[in-house]
């Protein structure tokens, strides 16, 4: 019978029953010091694909593409993605999923919105509400997700429902202009404004996102909630026994995205202009593969925010590539989707290092 990868057995010359154990002495091959890689850097994989995608799209289009103005575009694209993306990152990243951030986001932009134009409030009054409700739905989420202990994905998509009907309900189904905005509650449109660099153009809102995302890579690398969050995905129990807080924690987690598609929101208003209960309606579903593309494993504990960033950003290299060179829209959807199957079976292959 051929002898165990981990140990050789060695029989004494007199054929006796002595046995010597022999350890592996630890050497990877290749692909296994890749594997590993690759395991430590999550997000190295997405950045790998986001390089690969500029250049492909940028030698078939030149300098079409490689304009500041085109590769600034795609920032423009994908910065309310990137943000509903931060959100859905921490709570995959504590093996939950969060079906209710679009939900949110929009919530939030309508209480603004109904703040100042219902209600008289000053924008800085609405701004504060909107961040307060989003909070809150969080908050709501944590509570039955820690304490009830109920599963997140039907949590969040029964929150998903109940924050879609409000939406409608509060707002009776109207329309923001944007011409309002402008003239009575500027500060809501903030994060939509300008700053030209060359030919290069960029907004508030992207400028807020790379920030962001700065912050919350530095708060779960670096500090202790950070070390806990990361310790729950990868095994609750374990974290308890430790001395985390869990309960705590998700709680907070589930509340600081809250917050984040919260900010979303005011940023959706920026991006767009107006006001509206229908906005965002793919929110939920661009937010996942912004995650899954970007390297963050569904099953909890391994990932990295950047890494989401590189998902979403990779998203707006194909959408603007592709309609460039003039292809048809479902193409985008069907390499997305290629991609969304690819990033979830390399995450299942680097997964087995762990095992």
């Amino acid at each position: 019978m051929a002898e165990s990868p981990i140990t050789e057995i060695a029989r004494s010359p007199d054929n006796s029953n002595n046995e010597v154990v022999s350890f592996d002495d630890g050497k990877r091959t290749f692909v296994g010091h890749v594997q590993h890689g690759l395991h430590k850097m999550p997000s190295a994989v997405p950045l790998i694909v986001l390089v690969a995608s500029v250049a492909v799209f940028g030698l078939l289009l030149g300098s079409k593409f490689f304009s500041p103005f085109a590769l600034t575009l795609i920032l423009q694209q994908v910065w309310i993605v990137g943000m509903v993306g931060t959100a859905q990152t921490l709570v995959i990243l504590t093996a939950g999923i969060d079906l209710s951030v679009g939900a949110i986001m929009v919530l939030s932009s309508v209480v603004m919105g109904q703040c100042v134009f219902r209600y008289g409030l000053p924008a800085e009054i609405a701004v504060l509400a909107g961040l307060s409700i989003g909070a809150f739905c969080g908050y709501i989420n944590g509570i039955l997700v820690a304490y009830v202990r109920l599963p997140p994905f039907i949590v969040t998509l029964g929150m998903w429902q109940i924050i879609l009907a409000s939406n409608f309900l509060y707002s009776a189904n109207e329309t923001v202009r944007s011409q309002d905005i402008a003239a009575q509650a500027p500060l809501l449109q903030f994060f939509g404004e300008k700053i030209k660099v060359g030919s290069a153009v960029f907004t508030f809102g992207v400028i807020a996102l790379v920030l962001i995302i700065l912050l919350l890579n530095y708060m779960l690398n670096h500090t202790a909630w950070g070390r806990h969050v990361y310790a729950i995905g990868d095994d609750p129990d374990a974290a308890e026994l430790s001395g985390v807080r869990v309960k705590q924690t998700l709680v907070s987690v589930y509340v600081l995205a809250g917050f984040l598609c919260a900010v979303a929101g005011w940023m959706l208003v920026g991006r767009i202009g107006s006001i509206s209960p229908t906005a965002g309606q793919l929110a939920n579903i661009e937010s996942i593969t912004a995650v899954v593309i970007g390297g963050i494993s569904l099953f909890g504990g391994r990932g990295s925010i950047l890494g989401m960033f590189f998902g979403a950003l990779i998203v707006g290299v194909f959408s603007l590539g592709l309609r460039l060179l003039g292809m048809d829209p479902q193409w985008t959807y069907l390499l997305i989707g290629v991609l969304i199957i690819s990033a979830v079976a390399v995450d299942n292959w680097i997964r087995r290092v762990a095992a």
